[in-house]
Order: structure tokens, then sequence, then C-alpha cells
């Protein structure tokens, strides 16, 4: 199993078990982080930018991935992705290298199981279709 199914799975399985327990406090925290990246003043992709670099500075392996994948669904660029990673980088310092380096992995899982790097529309609808609804992280 891919990595990047493998952590969609869990995170699927592991969301639908913690609504189910239907604690009022939780559902109102998950809809707070999901309208967070909702598109306001600024875009997604912006939204989707800023999480990640934040992500990679908190060293969130599981909030990294999860904002790559939304990176990808907004189909940055490897230029556009590195320069995000280079944010991170410079504000959280070398702490966050082994982070980065687990984040350029899955961002090239994503580009191959996409199709030779391009952001394949099969692909990026199967991958969006496993976030759709949930909260972030």
């Amino acid at each position: 199993m891919s990595q990047v199914t493998e952590f969609n799975e869990y995170r699927q399985r592991m969301n639908a078990t913690i609504m189910a327990a239907d604690n009022k406090v939780i559902k109102r925290f998950f809809n707070l982080d999901t309208n967070t990246y909702a598109a306001g003043a600024l875009d997604v992709k912006t939204k989707e930018m800023l999480g990640l670099a934040c992500s990679m500075v908190l060293r969130c392996d599981d909030c990294i991935k999860y904002h790559v994948g939304k990176c990808f669904e907004e189909k940055l660029t490897d230029e556009e992705i590195y320069e995000v990673f280079a944010i991170a980088n410079i504000i959280g310092g070398s702490i966050v290298i082994p982070h980065f380096r687990r984040a350029v992995e899955y961002w090239e899982i994503l580009k191959s199981e996409a199709g030779a790097g391009a952001h394949d529309g099969a692909a990026l609808a199967a991958h969006k279709a496993e976030h759709d609804g949930q909260p972030h992280a």
C-alpha cells in the first residue's frame, strides 16, 4: 500500500471514530479548522502554503503530509513548493531538515502516483475525494 493511501485511509478511519464520539467541542474545533482553510481574503492555495510552512516549523509530520497533499491539489509547481520549503527552513532552522526530507519524499510520491509528475485528473480527484469534508491535520 502506498504511503499516500495509508496516510489518507488512517486519517479517514480515525476522523470517523472521533466524529462518532459526538463531542460538541471537538466537532466545533474540527469545523473551525476546516473553515479556516476555506477561500476568503486569502485564496485556498495561499492558505495551504501557509499551513504547510507552519506545520514544518512546528515539526508535525502528519500536518506536513496533509498540507503537502492539499498543495498538490492546488497544483503548486515544484518551484512554488520549494519556496514554501525554503521559508519553513529559514524560519524553523536546521531542526526542520528531517521534516523537510519527509515532505519532499511525500511530494515526489504524490507526483509519481499522479503520473510522471503531472497533476493527472483521475489521481488528483481520488486524492481530493479522500480529503473532502475532513478536518486538516
